[in-house]
């Protein structure tokens, strides 16, 4: 197929969203599809307040417009509610072209974390931009009882995966000089992600912090005893999980956490506190601990961790691939009927056409 996908989240971000979507469009790319991307970096755009890192697009609908009329997608898929996601999600109901939408982020808590407004208004937005969607693909079973008990609908599972052969145990050592255990975070260092409640932990050894964002430089001063890594990428990011004795992850905004499946992946085994994500990867999986609710038991969790084999860490990880992720996104995919599609494209061309006028006659 011609698959059009719009997203707000792209390269050179660095987060999870990218991390999936960059993964999942080139394995639909070796799968033979067509996949055409409309992202950030092809825009003039502006930080978004409070996170500078994240670019937003500025006037994306009459690009947006053209890329589809160019590119003419066989299927449609609106990852993100931003500006490119909006423009994205305009045209399909304009046109009445059928789409599909993903649900990444914690939007209403992420947005409530920053600023003064209620969690009902985040949810009444979010309502309010994936309810044209055929479905709304989410990648866990809490997030899709979560935004059912919101009123959302027609939500499908899209898993996620793992690069096993970048992930893996007993790689190159980084922590040389640190006492052990090493407790390691990585993400986003920004309030939605809760890094501050496990560095207020009481644990022995040293607690790493990997990442960047805007709550970077507060915490350095308020925890002067951590060590921050700065974002760190590909070989010596998976160092990095692979030398840890447990990766810590305190957040309860994130709708999977891939993070989690990475430190996985390289045998470091994970503590958590049950939210989104953690709830449905580690209970069972014999590959991590949860703590005894959101609020309360993560150090305890830590602790526990400690004694997890790291052997089942890695082989639960072996379970997830990207190819098996793409397929799934590619099944839940809403691709307009093949005479209704002609029609479409051909109507809208000959529209095209008419609105240019007839060609003038050459002189002489």
């Amino acid at each position: 197929m011609r698959i059009l996908l719009a997203t707000d989240a792209w390269e050179p971000q660095v987060n999870g969203v990218v991390r999936t979507l960059t993964r999942t469009v080139a394995e639909m790319r070796q799968m033979g599809h067509e996949v055409e991307v409309i992202s950030p970096d092809q825009f003039k755009t502006f930080p978004l307040p409070t996170y500078p890192e994240i670019k937003l697009a500025m006037g994306a609908y009459e690009p947006v417009q053209e890329k589809f009329k160019s590119f003419e997608p066989e299927a449609i898929h609106v990852a993100t509610e931003g500006p490119i996601g909006l423009a994205a999600r305009r045209i399909c109901v304009e046109w009445k072209l059928p789409f599909t939408t993903s649900y990444h982020t914690k939007f209403p808590e992420y947005v409530s974390a920053r600023l003064p407004l209620p969690l009902s208004a985040g949810y009444a937005y979010m309502r309010w931009f994936h309810k044209p969607s055929g479905r709304l693909m989410v990648a866990t079973p809490t997030m899709r009882d979560e935004l059912t008990k919101h009123g959302f609908r027609n939500i499908s599972p899209w898993t996620r995966g793992v690069d096993t052969e970048l992930f893996r145990p007993n790689m190159e050592p980084v922590y040389e000089g640190l006492a052990r255990p090493i407790w390691l975070s990585v993400g986003r260092v920004a309030v939605e992600k809760n890094v501050e409640a496990f560095l207020a932990l009481d644990l022995p050894g040293t607690k790493v912090v990997v990442g960047d964002g805007p709550q970077r430089e507060e915490l350095r001063v308020k925890f002067p005893e951590v060590v921050f890594r700065g974002a760190r990428f590909n070989e010596d990011l998976a160092r990095h999980f692979s030398d840890a004795d447990v990766f810590v992850f305190p957040s309860l905004t994130d709708t999977f956490g891939l993070v989690i499946l990475e430190a996985m992946a390289c045998g470091t085994p994970v503590a958590a506190f049950p939210a989104p994500g953690p709830v449905d990867i580690i209970p069972g999986s014999g590959a991590g601990v949860l703590a005894k609710s959101q609020t309360e038991g993560l150090k305890e969790a830590c602790m526990e961790a400690l004694k997890v084999d790291r052997a089942a860490a890695r082989a639960y990880a072996e379970r997830f691939s990207w190819r098996a992720s793409a397929e799934e996104f590619v099944r839940n995919l809403q691709p307009y009927p093949e005479l209704e599609k002609i029609r479409f494209w051909r109507r809208l061309r000959r529209l095209a056409r008419l609105r240019r006028g007839p060609k003038t006659a050459p002189s002489g």
